[in-house]
């Protein structure tokens, strides 16, 4: 048993969250406590219904999210929102969410991760909004097809393409999850190729009008990297078990 205060503690020092803007509805940090003590880590994308039944089995434990109960704002205490709450405290079950802060950290960050894993080279900080750089921008050597190969055995699915720029991209950008509203400034800032999550329909037409390339890899498909580094940290420092409740949502 590891007292949950210590891995707060380590969590709100690692990942910086009130230093960095998010949304109203991401409410970083511990959501929810239990009594004091968990037993195992537990790591998803969403902290929906399905992730919470799942995760309440197997003794005291700590639920780290990237998208947290609060997307929706202030909402009555009543059918899901209640079965959530309660199945979570009978269970002892806390939960941690880390949105922005865990988009773009250095070690466990979503961008990172999925920058490395699809073979980008020097990757630097891009695309600042409110002080924080969303994403990262690097190098490609190949062609289009090996990128879009790269980025479907990284998500381990379907990858959509608007192939609207150079057939053997040369500077990309990559900001994981729903960016793809972000396709005039991301050609603004001179790259060539951006691969996210998803998009509105819009951004394709102008992603061929602005003349790049743009990847939809998946919202939830792009954001898995995080939490599952962030729980193996968790497990590893505190020598806890940890695993990873898989509820996509294909989109």
């Amino acid at each position: 048993m590891v007292e949950l205060a210590e891995v707060v503690a380590f969590l709100e020092r690692e990942l910086n969250d009130p230093a960095i803007p998010d949304y109203p509805g991401a409410m970083n940090g511990l959501q929810l406590a239990n009594e004091g003590g968990i037993e195992r880590i537990v790591a998803a994308v969403d902290a929906s219904l399905a992730v919470i039944e799942a995760a309440a089995t197997g003794g005291p434990a700590l639920l780290v999210v990237h998208h947290g109960m609060f997307w929706q704002g202030v909402q009555p205490v009543t059918g899901a929102f209640h079965r959530k709450l309660k199945t979570a405290m009978d269970a002892g079950l806390a939960i941690y969410s880390s949105h922005l802060p865990l988009d773009v950290h250095p070690e466990w960050g979503n961008n990172i991760l999925l920058a490395n894993a699809i073979g980008l080279t020097d990757p630097v900080p891009f695309l600042e909004q409110k002080g924080v750089f969303l994403g990262l921008r690097g190098t490609w050597q190949g062609t289009r097809e090996k990128l879009a190969e790269n980025l479907r055995q990284a998500v381990g699915g379907p990858v959509h393409l608007c192939p609207g720029g150079p057939a053997s991209p040369t500077s990309v950008g990559l900001v994981t999850g729903g960016a793809g509203s972000e396709v005039a400034k991301v050609a603004a800032a001179g790259v060539d190729t951006f691969v996210t999550g998803e998009g509105p329909h819009w951004s394709y037409p102008l992603a061929e009008e602005l003349g790049i390339n743009v990847f939809y890899g998946g919202h939830y498909a792009t954001e898995t990297f995080g939490v599952r580094a962030l729980a193996q940290a968790l497990g590893r420092r505190f020598k806890l078990p940890w695993e990873f409740v898989d509820r996509p949502t294909g989109l």
